[in-house]
């Protein structure tokens, strides 16, 4: 009979259950308001931006901004929970609801604690579900993005640079335009260098070639020259080089960590790692979507908090205004942080985990300001 006891005392009551309906209403409410503004926003920025360079018609800038505005909405969560969360108890207490409950006896943390607790479950779900969606709906625009700028513009004129090799020899290669539509590079040069024993990376050989292309495992040189270091250049009709990129990853770009889904960012984080660039930003977007849902609970928590206040002190809207004033307050920490973390200057872990954990701490803090004096 005792073991059945704890698992009782775990199931919400009717006071728990009438808070959560109407914390889910008010976020409703607020998903809905925040991301009409950005797809209204990404619409008008589609329209000059791609719209500009093709003609496209609305349909397809609709299509493109449902692709976009996901991603954005996402990372704007935060503010749904804080201004949803702060609305539904402030709505409470309007109504002398809180004042009920308080006055029965009814701890705060009885109403707050499951609000917290409904937002990190949410905050899992996001990470794991509903923000791989939006990444691959992301990465579709701006793939798509690319391809109408680029069949607007005939032929890429962005420099284009790749890296390959092994433990014995790394290629850097850069080519001055791409030709999307043969899938050449033109006015391309190959730095190789060579790796000894101990793991020193000296430079061999440079070579520059009027084009390449990739195929079968080797880069196919047009009209080139190549010269090592002690001898004259050498002139060539035609030069094959062994290759060991894919021929669909020649021209293809990493993508950004924004654009890279949840679960593919380990895999990510080892790929640009195995092609010697720096995976910070990498490492840095996983941390930040590890700690998403500890920032979901701590900005209900810091809403609820603010809003039991009122009870005592009586002013709704400085206590409202300082909420929201607070909230934006950590969301520039939070840009601080992940500039920081980017250069390095921080690890990427502190960087993701420090907004939130502060968050939570100034939240919890109030809150048992708040109840217990």
């Amino acid at each position: 009979m005792n073991r059945v006891l704890p698992v009782s005392r775990l199931r919400l009551g009717r006071i728990e259950r009438y808070v959560l309906v109407q914390q889910a209403r008010s976020l409703a409410v607020a998903l809905g308001v925040i991301a009409s503004l950005i797809m209204l926003i990404d619409f008008v920025e589609i329209s000059r931006g791609v719209g500009s360079d093709v003609d496209l018609s609305g349909g397809r800038i609709l299509g493109l901004m449902l692709l976009k505005s996901p991603q954005v909405v996402i990372q704007l969560l935060p503010f749904v929970f804080l201004f949803g969360t702060l609305a539904a108890f402030v709505s409470l207490n309007r109504r002398s609801e809180l004042i009920a409950m308080r006055a029965a006896g009814v701890s705060a943390w009885r109403f707050v604690l499951p609000a917290a607790g409904a937002a990190l479950i949410f905050g899992v779900i996001t990470v794991t579900a509903l923000g791989p969606l939006a990444a691959s709906a992301d990465g579709l625009f701006q793939r798509e993005r690319t391809r109408l700028s680029g069949s607007a513009a005939g032929a890429d004129t962005q420099a284009v640079w790749i890296r390959e090799g092994d433990d014995t020899r790394q290629i850097v290669i850069r080519a001055e335009r791409q030709d999307r539509s043969s899938g050449r590079l033109l006015g391309v040069t190959f730095f190789i260098y060579t790796n000894d024993g101990e793991g020193l990376r000296t430079f061999s050989e440079r070579i520059d070639a009027a084009s390449a292309t990739l195929g079968a495992g080797r880069w196919r040189l047009i009209d080139a020259i190549g010269a090592q270091i002690g001898q004259r250049a050498v002139r060539y009709a035609t030069l094959d080089l062994p290759s060991s990129l894919a021929d669909d990853e020649a021209f293809e770009r990493f993508a950004r960590p924004q654009s890279t889904p949840f679960w593919s960012l380990p895999a990510q984080i080892a790929r640009v790692e195995a092609a010697g660039f720096s995976s910070t930003a990498y490492r840095l977007r996983l941390q930040q979507l590890l700690a998403t849902p500890l920032m979901f609970a701590a900005m209900s928590i810091l809403a609820a908090a603010f809003s039991l206040r009122l009870m005592r002190l009586g002013d709704l809207a400085k206590m409202s205004v300082a909420a929201v004033v607070l909230g934006f307050g950590f969301f520039f920490v939070n840009q601080a942080a992940s500039a920081f973390g980017s250069a390095e200057v921080i690890p990427p872990w502190l960087a993701a985990w420090l907004p939130p954990l502060l968050t939570a701490l100034a939240a919890f803090t109030l809150l048992f300001y708040t109840e217990d004096g």
